[in-house]
């Protein structure tokens, strides 16, 4: 028995499987799947998931094959044991209600819901070594995990946050003097006359855990929290600090210039976090509707959105992970921020947008923070963003979460939640049948056109409806031609239908969107130089495959590109790659050796870089 995309997803929310959960099928005719224990790692590094033993899955299509009771009982056996056997998997995360037998017709499955890992939990892999043998869930599957980011999740599992070593070599010469200063002035003026004012430069650092002794060793020192947060540059960067620290603010205001105001670490000023907040904040502040109000010497927030954004911009600050790659990274357009910081994120997704969970990874820079009026401690930072940006009828932050390397980024759009050009598309587009809308169909509708697609994940950040909810209702709308899906599960975006459109206005001012730009596969790809389904027939090699040789794949990108240009992003999309590894493995060294070229060679990390066959390539 063959079924289709939506018959599965009916089969998932019988068990009460959202699309908000990854989900793997195992056929298991053969025995337990020696695979189980690959995806069990990467679903519990990840954002957990659901296996079904008992449906085949090949093509893109599944058949039911179903279990017998004998087998379903020996699975179980095999699952409980091997999971409270250490040398087979290092920890187990199930309870007994996690495994369920679920019948789907005359089918028998075995349901195995598997839960997202802690930090303090993380890695899970399998046998004795984490090394080797830790995997991550990306769009494609099961993942091996490079050393560096098992280390990376060693390190955020540690109960002592990495911001508190104390730094060999290091002294109170390597700490800018009128930084230190000048945050003796904002702790003035957020706290009065506080006690710790009146103390000197190293008893200062050590409230604020910037110099710290280790009782145990007798270890005395400068933390990497003080030297981030005010140390001088040089140091900053040297090999025992932080040598991957960078931070850079990113104006782009007029869409003719690459940036209108940059700052970065050029050399011309000590680029520790308090010089990049006090010097970066401002810039932010302004870019809002309602001006600072002067109070005394000290500029205050008067409304929640300002209050929002400071959040927002010190969120990024506090739980980077000063290891990774990347740096923190302010953006501010006319009409929006992004903020990212390297790292992954150390709670849910799910519990980020619900809130009250706080876990940060550099606890001392959040006390310094917080002293001086930035930073939340009781979960609630999310909450704050939220409220503020609510508050002002913008459409609700949009957190990505990044792989490859692992990055956070926060977009918080300046835009109303359904803007009046956008209703004005929608009813040429689809006529009378708007205006016939539900309040949650019309705003999925909207968030297709202001970004360029929508997804249950988006929507959930946006509506209060459950999430099986919305599910049914992007069903629905795909069903009446008003939506696109790509059919990809978990992943699932939604693309309007009916027809060419306009360019979006959330990316208006920064040239996102420029004539003859194929930012977006339509269901009707109008705007490409071949229709959607010949581009799918091409990417079909490797969209088709968990895994393809390289050689295949960059044939198959080259096939892709011949006479048109495409964003990574739609590549992605196309061969069901993630964007990140395809950018990095594939169209980074095949840009550099001359094979493609950018649509603008001029600002090679623009948002909406393309990429086209260069001339004379076969």
């Amino acid at each position: 028995m063959t079924m289709s995309a939506e018959l599965i997803d009916r089969i998932l929310e019988a068990v009460h499987i959202g699309e908000t959960t990854d989900w793997e099928f195992k056929s298991a005719r053969g025995g337990f799947p020696g695979s189980f224990w690959e995806t069990y790692s990467a679903m519990a590094n990840s954002e957990g998931g659901v296996v079904v033993l008992g449906v085949r899955e090949q093509e893109g299509a599944a058949s039911l094959d179903g279990l017998t009771t004998e087998q379903i009982a020996r699975y179980q056996k095999t699952l409980w044991d091997g999971l409270n056997n250490r040398g087979q998997v290092s920890i187990n995360l199930l309870e007994p209600r996690s495994v369920e037998i679920v019948e789907v017709g005359s089918a028998a499955l075995l349901v195995i819901r598997i839960p997202r890992a802690s930090r303090t939990q993380r890695p899970v892999y399998i046998g004795a070594n984490p090394l080797g043998h830790t995997y991550r869930r990306r769009h494609e599957g099961d993942y091996r995990c490079t050393d560096a980011e098992v280390r990376r999740m060693l390190s955020d599992a540690d109960e002592m946050p990495p911001d508190h070593r104390i730094l060999a070599g290091f002294a109170l010469t390597d700490i800018d003097g009128p930084s230190l200063a000048q945050y003796r002035q904002r702790l003035r003026a957020a706290k009065g006359e506080h006690p710790w004012l009146s103390l000197a430069d190293r008893d200062l650092l050590e409230r604020l855990g910037g110099w710290r002794q280790d009782r145990s060793s007798g270890d005395e020192g400068l933390t990497l929290a003080g030297l981030l947060m005010f140390g001088k540059d040089q140091a900053i960067r040297d090999p025992n600090g932080a040598p991957n620290y960078f931070v850079d603010y990113r104006e782009k205001l007029d869409p003719e210039l690459r940036w209108t105001d940059r700052i970065y670490p050029d050399g011309t000023w000590e680029a520790n976090l308090f010089q990049f907040y006090s010097r970066v904040w401002t810039k932010l502040a302004s870019g809002l509707p309602t001006p600072f109000q002067l109070e005394g010497a000290m500029r205050r927030d008067v409304t929640p959105a300002h209050e929002a954004l400071r959040e927002a911009f010190v969120n990024a600050i506090i739980h980077a992970d000063y290891a990774g790659a990347g740096g923190v990274v302010v953006e501010r357009y006319p009409n929006r921020f992004i903020i990212e910081n390297p790292g992954m994120l150390l709670v849910s997704v799910e519990q980020y947008l619900t809130g009250g969970v706080s876990e940060c990874r550099n606890k001392s820079l959040q006390q310094m923070f917080l002293m001086i009026g930035g930073g939340e401690r009781a979960g609630s930072g999310a909450d704050k963003i939220r409220a503020g940006w609510r508050a002002q009828h913008w459409r609700a932050p949009r957190l990505e979460v990044r792989s490859e390397p692992d990055r956070i980024r926060l977009t918080l759009p300046m835009i109303s939640l359904i803007p009046a050009e956008t209703l004005d598309r929608l009813r040429r587009a689809f006529g009378s049948r708007v205006d016939s809308l539900a309040a949650a169909e019309l705003q999925a509708l909207a968030t297709a056109d202001v970004e360029g697609s929508v997804s249950n994940v988006r929507l959930q950040e946006l509506l209060t409806d459950h999430p099986v909810d919305i599910t049914r209702m992007l069903t629905r709308l795909c069903d009446q031609g008003l939506l696109v899906s790509d059919n990809r599960r978990r992943w699932t975006t939604y693309r309007l239908g009916g027809g060419p459109r306009e360019s979006s206005h959330f990316n208006a001012g920064d040239s996102s969107h420029l004539p003859g730009d194929s930012s977006h596969l339509p269901g009707d790809s109008s705007h490409l130089a071949a229709p959607l389904d010949e581009l799918r027939r091409l990417a079909a090699p490797v969209s088709g495959t968990g895994k393809a040789p390289p050689a295949l794949v960059r044939k198959v990108i080259l096939d892709l590109c011949q006479g048109r240009y495409l964003t990574a992003e739609e590549l992605g999309d196309l061969l069901h790659r993630n964007v990140g590894g395809l950018r990095s493995r594939y169209l980074s060294p095949m840009v550099s050796e001359g094979i493609l070229r950018l649509r603008y060679p001029a600002t090679a990390n623009r948002p909406d870089q393309a990429y086209t066959v260069a001339d004379g390539t076969a």
